[in-house]
């Protein structure tokens, strides 16, 4: 649940703990500045682990957004690119691909688009699933990279499967599917794999699990990256409590590169998400904001929202923007 007044200290206590003991993964910075953009008084902090540090924390990756362009104008809309370049933070783009919507080659038309406006760091996700706890679906979206991945032009990161993983599942059934899948991905792609966290990316207790393999099967491909999801409604069903910022700290306990592959201030919950976002952060991890531009709800860095008008062709920075983008 959401940290009060009377535990403060006790939390303290125990992420200066947590920090000590996994400090080859999680480096805090005390330097640190308030937005007054900012609600709920967090703290955004400018300074995080530099260079090599930075890059075995995060597997390479620095802060930027997420895109959704799948459901918008026939998997066709204009993406503002002149105005994202002038956003300097922005540096990894992490575009969700639904394939039931659009074909691989309007899919590789937008990896194009962004290579060619100079974005090189770049996370492709399968955007089916979410939620499921069926093994099939996310060895489909294994063979649909394997299938796949040379014709959208190659040379991006894979982030398996958006979301794949209920709350309730094991460790081990998590595992073993990510045993089956991953095998299929390798047959094509020899870089990291980002997997998501359980339970729409909250549940870090069964991802931990399963990584190392707690409870006795676990995930055997080395070279992956988590990622967790921060949103107000975030929970860990594991632990039976809304997502909080020692959540992150079972995440470093696996010895892996770590990201947080979207956050945002929707749907409500009790979960501080702009506290988590800074943890992580002080962890020396990138961060991508969701979303430039495909969310439905409201939580797009720009307007008008493809959701609003699809077809547009000129953009301007949203309100939205002023809460999300300093955490970049």
């Amino acid at each position: 649940m959401k940290q009060t007044i009377n535990n403060k200290f006790s939390k303290l206590f125990f992420i200066a703990l947590s920090l000590a003991f996994f400090f080859d993964s999680c480096q805090k910075d005390s330097s640190a500045k308030t937005s007054e953009t900012t609600p709920q008084n967090a703290t955004i902090s400018s300074s995080k682990p530099k260079g090599s540090t930075l890059a075995s924390l995060s597997g390479g990756f620095s802060d930027g957004v997420d895109l959704q362009p799948s459901y918008y104008n026939g998997g066709n809309p204009n993406f503002g690119w002149s105005l994202m370049k002038q956003q300097g933070n922005i540096k990894t783009l992490r575009i969700e691909i639904d394939p039931s919507r659009v074909s691989t080659s309007q899919a590789a038309g937008w990896i194009s688009q962004a290579r060619s406006n100079g974005y090189t760091s770049l996370i492709c996700t399968f955007h089916e699933y979410g939620g499921s706890s069926n093994a099939s679906d996310l060895v489909t979206a294994a063979t649909w990279w394997k299938n796949n991945y040379k014709a959208l032009g190659g040379n991006f990161t894979i982030n398996l499967c958006n979301e794949w993983g209920s709350g309730t599942m094991t460790s081990n059934a998590f595992a073993a599917a990510y045993n089956q899948a991953i095998p299929i991905v390798r047959q094509v792609y020899s870089g990291p794999i980002i997997i998501d966290c359980a339970g729409y990316g909250h549940d870090v207790v069964i991802t931990k699990d399963a990584v190392l393999g707690t409870n006795g099967t676990k995930i055997n491909d080395g070279n992956i990256v988590l990622s967790n999801h921060i949103y107000p409604n975030g929970y860990v069903n594991s632990l039976n409590r809304t997502a909080q910022e020692s959540d992150l700290d079972y995440m470093s306990a696996t010895g892996k590169p770590c990201i947080i592959g979207e956050f945002g201030y929707a749907p409500s919950g009790s979960c501080n998400w702009q506290q988590m976002v800074q943890y992580a952060k002080n962890k020396g991890w990138a961060v991508l904001a969701w979303s430039w531009n495909g969310d439905g709800t409201g939580m797009n860095l720009v307007s008008p929202a493809w959701s609003d008008n699809p077809s547009a062709t000129s953009f301007t920075l949203s309100s939205y923007f002023s809460q999300a983008y300093p955490f970049l």
